[in-house]
């Protein structure tokens, strides 16, 4: 007969049914399996800590994100956000899908190529383009989006090298009442910068202006500022037309979408205030339309969402190391995922859930990982039930970011594995190991040898 657990005696006034801020005491949740593969069949198989994404949430998210986009407008592009998830399985679904690739540097952008992506159907972003990228985005015809002026004047430069006019889009930073603002890229629309950039390619004649773009801040949870972007993007695209009798292809809203996360310092958690999907098309869509554009010359929509799409279709699977009281009596509970893998616990209040059945009572806990730093908290503060050693754990709203900036720190990287719509596990990026660290590195002949 298996000894049962102990479980320490906790001291706890009983308020049943008695609402508090957040809402009724309720039961802790279990979550068991994901897309019906069991937790712990999948740490059996691959390992702890460990990513999983499920290839039926990102393919629904993606659907209904387009649904409620081209329902409410006739021409609209997605593209892929790579910085926001670039392994090449996760990109390869949302090509699938019809998503072109937004890229903002060389590396992303030679990935997107040698995943099969079209050079046309690569927008390039970012402030740091070398000659030799530009270079290769002005030969595979891809819209280079410029972000200053030197970039506007080695692209005239390059133009009369290459032989072709290159084709390109400014980025435009603006005024929407979202504070701070995000000035730092691009051309702003309330001083002139943008009208100054626009004059010197119209007038350059070597350059193809095919697009307008802006990107107005990251996790908005305001529709309103969307609203005021496109209003005055579409000023613009009305402005060159009046003026130079000259029609853009494409206005491109970039993303920023909020997601159901919680942010740190919230009051409300982040699946009663995150605006849908629906909400945010409905301001770009309704300012677009009411822009006097003629039908023929309305622009594409393209939209660059990142976050919104993959967040919440990924996970992290935890295992418990140790318990602990620190000196204040909180429980501390150290896990094997730390800040190093899940870099948006910095940001985010995540979801955690215990894999297995637990006690109904609970308490306030601190959730640290393995990490030889003070500053390794998953959890700061969390109403959890005991979670004893070797007990598994899931982390949620995890798939944006975490694979991108990632650190091989204390720890090596673990797999990362993708559920397919069928309930199949696949390794979609291998675990690290000590060789593929070392293969990097070089010893001077000098250093090679040593006694102790």
């Amino acid at each position: 007969m298996e000894k049962k657990r102990y479980e320490r005696p906790v001291i706890k006034r009983l308020e049943t049914g008695v609402p508090a801020k957040f809402g009724r005491p309720q039961k802790p949740e279990i979550m068991s399996d994901i897309d019906g593969v069991s937790v712990e069949s999948l740490v059996n198989q691959f390992g702890s800590p460990l990513y999983v994404y499920s290839e039926k949430q990102i393919r629904d998210k993606y659907r209904k994100a387009y649904k409620a986009f081209s329902t409410r407008y006739p021409k609209v592009q997605f593209a892929w956000s790579y910085k926001t998830n670039y392994l090449g399985a996760i990109c390869n679904v949302f090509h699938q899908e019809g998503s072109w690739a937004e890229v903002v540097s060389g590396f992303e952008y030679d990935k997107a190529r040698a995943l099969g992506v079209e050079g046309s159907k690569i927008i390039f972003n970012g402030p740091d383009k070398s000659v030799e990228d530009l270079e290769k985005a002005i030969k595979n015809d891809s819209p280079i989006h410029i972000d200053h002026l030197d970039e506007l004047y080695t692209l005239i430069e390059l133009s009369g090298k290459a032989g072709k006019k290159p084709s390109v889009a400014i980025r435009i930073n603006m005024d929407t009442g979202i504070y701070p603002r995000w000035d730092r890229f691009g051309f702003n629309y309330e001083n002139g910068q943008a009208w100054d950039a626009l004059n010197k390619i119209m007038h350059s004649g070597k350059l193809e202006l095919i697009g307008l773009h802006t990107h107005i801040g990251t996790f908005m949870l305001s529709t309103e500022a969307y609203r005021v972007a496109a209003i005055k993007m579409a000023d613009l695209a009305r402005g060159l037309k009046d003026k130079f009798n000259h029609k853009i292809k494409y206005i491109d809203m970039g993303g920023g979408f909020a997601t159901a996360n919680t942010l740190k310092g919230s009051y409300l958690p982040g699946d009663d205030i995150t605006p849908s999907i629906e909400d945010f098309a409905e301001a770009i869509t309704s300012a677009l339309v009411n822009a006097h554009f003629s039908t023929d010359e309305l622009p594409v929509l393209v939209l660059e969402s990142g976050r919104a799409l993959i967040d919440e279709a990924g996970y992290m699977i935890g295992t418990v190391l140790a318990n602990k009281r620190l000196a204040t009596g909180q429980r501390a509970t150290i896990a094997d995922i730390g800040v190093n893998l899940l870099f948006t616990s910095f940001w985010y209040e995540h979801k955690v859930k215990p894999a297995q059945e637990v006690t109904q009572f609970t308490e306030p806990s601190k959730i640290y990982g393995p990490l030889c730093m003070n500053i390794d908290i998953m959890r700061d503060n969390i109403e959890l039930p005991l979670l004893n050693k070797g007990d598994r754990f899931v982390v949620h709203h995890t798939g944006a970011y975490n694979n991108t900036q990632w650190l091989q720190f204390i720890t090596l990287r673990p797999n990362v594995v993708m559920i397919d719509e069928n309930g199949q596990p696949h390794l979609i990026r291998e675990k690290e190991s000590l060789e593929d660290i070392k293969k990097l590195e070089q010893i001077p002949e000098h250093l090679r040898n040593f006694e102790l």
